[in-house]
């Protein structure tokens, strides 16, 4: 179901990588955070939606990139693979996605992408600096793309822009966008085309991969005992139809400037009583495989869906020994199997999720991994992303049946970065 294009693109992609390497250039958290924010003391009543004062995008060190390249003893054999060439630390690269602070980069998110080969970046916080700035943050990022780093592939720049409490760039050139229970009372024609307007506005901050929109199908009736969805009016109605409808109508318009987006939380947020960024233990006791806020996703992938995000609630009714993120029988069984997702999967934040501090940030990478995901999302907390990176190589080098899961996962980033537009 999800749409491939040929080596070709592929081919011309990696070109246009190494060439952009070569010319080597260059928030306040609101609370509770929902889906990528930073974690605050474990609770679990719902904090106040009010956001903390927005900072803006500051200005910090221009990261630079490495010289030449490594050995690739580890890579592929084959020549015409796409991994030829490609050590196993860059495929590795290609699984994690590191934050990059709005407020306050810090030194280890550009040392991540040089010396850890990570391939892809986060704008995580809020800021109110408008696009220029934002594309100046992310021009210094990617302008660490080389031969070395990350085998001369671009990166996926992602952020949150769902709208009303979660937007995270404001400012000049950006819209001030309505919360999702807003948005699903206009007609799709014009969700689409508002939502290929805000689209146009990540492009031109540099942004190519938005993680929105929520399709968490949320109980009318409990919405405001839902912290993570319903109390921040984050869900597209509360029907099966209203969510599809304008889930699909913003993920169209979305694509339609350029811009990537991913669905989520599978298999939904909707029922949960806490906030698995804040608090421990966050379980789903209803909802099964075949339960409607499952099927909302289902639609969501035959509409063309190439990205899923996964939740790390755990779902008692589907797998009740993991979290969904780590469970092969939620991402493997379900997602992958019966309903037929070939695209990437990736997690929600890994980093600091109170829901997942029961693992070390390596083994939290490996179980996702493991499980059948492409993509480990270290966004609160880029501090652990070279942990996951280590562990993920240390875990491929002493198990050949998790190395093939490293290149068939790095396998399907790089299709989706070939299909983006650009």
């Amino acid at each position: 179901m999800t749409p491939r294009r040929g080596a070709a693109r592929l081919a011309a992609l990696l070109a246009a990588g190494a060439l952009l390497a070569a010319c080597s250039g260059p928030a306040g958290e609101p609370s509770p955070a929902p889906g990528t924010s930073s974690a605050p003391p474990a609770t679990s009543a719902p904090p106040s939606p009010t956001p903390s004062p927005t900072p803006t995008a500051t200005t910090s060190p221009t990261p630079t990139a490495s010289g030449s390249p490594e050995p690739t003893g580890e890579a592929t054999e084959r020549p015409d693979d796409v991994l030829a060439g490609w050590t196993l630390r860059q495929k590795v690269g290609q699984l994690v996605m590191v934050g990059v602070s709005l407020s306050d980069p810090a030194a280890v998110s550009a040392d991540a992408i040089r010396d850890d080969h990570v391939g892809n970046v986060f704008l995580h916080g809020r800021s109110t600096a408008g696009v220029e700035a934002t594309r100046d943050l992310v021009d210094r990022y990617t302008a660490l793309v080389s031969a070395r780093s990350t085998h001369g592939t671009p990166l996926l720049v992602a952020t949150d822009q769902e709208g009303g409490k979660v937007q995270v760039l404001r400012g000049p050139g950006f819209s001030d966008m309505p919360e999702a229970t807003e948005q699903a009372t206009w007609k799709p024609a014009t969700l689409r085309e508002r939502a290929r307007g805000w689209g146009d506005e990540l492009s031109d901050a540099g942004v190519n991969l938005n993680l929105a929109p929520v399709m968490d199908l949320v109980d009318e009736a409990d919405a405001a005992d839902n912290p993570p969805i319903g109390y921040f009016h984050r869900n597209y109605g509360y029907t099966p139809k209203s969510v599809v409808r304008s889930a699909d109508a913003f993920a169209a318009g979305q694509r339609a400037a350029g811009v990537e987006p991913v669905i989520k939380h599978f298999p939904g947020l909707g029922r949960v009583t806490s906030n698995t960024d804040t608090t421990a233990h966050v379980t789903d006791d209803v909802t099964t495989r075949d339960d409607p806020s499952v099927d909302v996703f289902a639609q969501g992938i035959d509409a063309g869906a190439r990205f899923v995000m996964m939740s790390t609630a755990v779902y008692d009714e589907i797998d009740p020994d993991a979290p969904a993120a780590f469970s092969p029988v939620v991402v493997g069984d379900l997602l992958r199997g019966e309903l037929g997702f070939d695209g990437v999967v990736m997690t929600d934040d890994l980093s600091a999720a109170v829901q997942v501090q029961g693992w070390s940030p390596g083994r939290r990478a490996v179980e996702a991994v493991d499980a059948g995901v492409d993509l480990v999302l270290a966004s609160a907390d880029p501090s652990v992303a070279p942990a996951m990176a280590d562990a993920l190589v240390a875990k491929a080098r002493k198990d050949p049946a998790f190395a093939k899961k490293v290149d068939a996962s790095a396998r399907r980033v790089l299709a989706a970065k070939a299909d983006l537009p650009g």
